[in-house]
């Protein structure tokens, strides 16, 4: 008779392995990993998996419509090319799809030369034409013929990463101005308090077009990436060092601050190894929250022009081109960047709910039980077994 391996207790699992136990039960946070997890490896990878460079333009093929893959035996996976005509009239221009025109699409073909990650020169992208310099357009053209997808892909890098890097420096403001606010109190907090209550009742949106106007206009692209960067970080940072600051008031009182502070405990050991792990959860929570508002922040300002601007290529840039509301009636396409926007942002919503629920064990239990129909609650507690009496 085989006797069964002894499994590991519950209580014997590290912190990690709960935290993932726990995520896996929520399944629109599993569904918002799935989308983001590919979304970012793309982004990373951006020149590989566009058909070809951001600035490349076909001038005679302005707002082609997208082109549908096809696949036969004799030629394989190719696209049908357009046969243009322009109206007397109107001088718009219009496409039919030529099946005498056979344009072979492959994978891992050669094309526009790029350098991987800045620094591995290839030519190799994942899709695109056989031939180099066959125009193929999978979601359509924009007004200067190039190929939408591949600036959505180029795109997808800039406005992901400018909510990655904006959080992040807004997370070390709000947690060491918070932090500092919460657990010193006195005249410090009250000093800190007014100026996160000025810097919250200026308008948000007012404020960042001053602040982006402001900006000089012949900076680079990359130097007015990092500003926006910063200009999202210096105004995102109040809403968590408020929470961070509640939460300190709260916990600098508890028995374990108070023990380690009569243990000789440093204060930075005890914000940083005490306090802060405390309410993880909640920092987790404003930091996913947080991350769509960056990219929403950098999407609005670059629709509005005041952001980043031509030739840099973010979905805020791509979508200032949609502004026209005829040029939308007649290339809808053009509003992809928009569709990628809510996705994303969705499922960062998504993936943030299940990592506060991972983080918090206790409170997402309790969140579950509210979930939890009456009928099915009054069934569970009627089945309970009361170990005094057995019954």
């Amino acid at each position: 008779m085989f006797l069964r391996r002894p499994t590991k207790e519950v209580g014997t699992l590290p912190q990690w392995r709960l935290m993932w136990r726990q995520f896996r039960r929520h399944r629109l946070a599993m569904v918002g990993a799935a989308i983001l997890i590919p979304v970012y490896f793309v982004a990373i990878f951006a020149e590989f998996f566009a058909p070809m460079s951001s600035s490349t333009a076909n001038t005679s093929m302005t707002y082609a419509p997208p082109q549908t893959v096809r696949y036969s035996g004799e030629h394989g996976l190719h696209v049908y090319g357009y046969t243009t005509e322009r109206d007397a009239t109107t001088y718009a221009q219009t496409y039919t799809e030529d099946p005498a025109k056979v344009i072979r699409v492959g994978l891992f073909v050669h094309g526009d030369e790029y350098r991987l990650l800045g620094l591995i020169p290839s030519d190799i992208h994942l899709i695109g034409p056989v031939t180099k310099g066959e125009p193929v357009f999978l979601l359509g053209s924009d007004e200067n013929g190039r190929d939408l997808l591949s600036r959505l892909i180029h795109g997808a890098r800039v406005s992901l990463s400018i909510g990655l890097v904006g959080v992040a420096a807004s997370f070390l403001l709000g947690m060491l101005i918070g932090g500092i606010s919460g657990y010193f109190g006195g005249g410090v907090d009250n000093v800190v308090q007014r100026v996160i209550e000025f810097l919250m009742a200026i308008p948000t949106l007012p404020l960042w077009m001053a602040l982006s106007a402001a900006l000089p206009t012949d900076w680079g692209p990359l130097t007015r990436y990092f500003a926006i960067t910063v200009l999202l970080s210096l105004i995102g940072w109040t809403g968590l060092a408020r929470d961070v600051r509640g939460r300190f008031l709260s916990l600098r009182e508890e028995d374990f601050v108070t023990a380690a502070r009569l243990d000789g405990v440093g204060r930075l050991s005890i914000i940083f190894r005490h306090m802060i792990p405390s309410f993880a959860s909640h920092i987790i929570a404003s930091l996913s929250l947080a991350i769509p508002a960056m990219i929403l922040g950098e999407t609005s300002l670059s629709f509005l022009g005041l952001g980043l601007q031509a030739p840099a290529v973010s979905w805020g840039v791509l979508l200032e081109g949609a502004q026209n509301v005829r040029v939308v009636a007649n290339a809808p396409w053009l509003l992809a960047p928009g569709v990628a926007v809510v996705v994303v942002v969705v499922a960062m919503n998504f993936f943030g709910d299940g990592l506060r629920d991972a983080a918090d064990p206790y409170g997402s239990a309790s969140r579950a039980r509210r979930r939890k129909p009456r009928w099915r609650r009054a069934r569970q507690a009627s089945t309970t077994i009361n170990p005094a009496t057995g019954r």
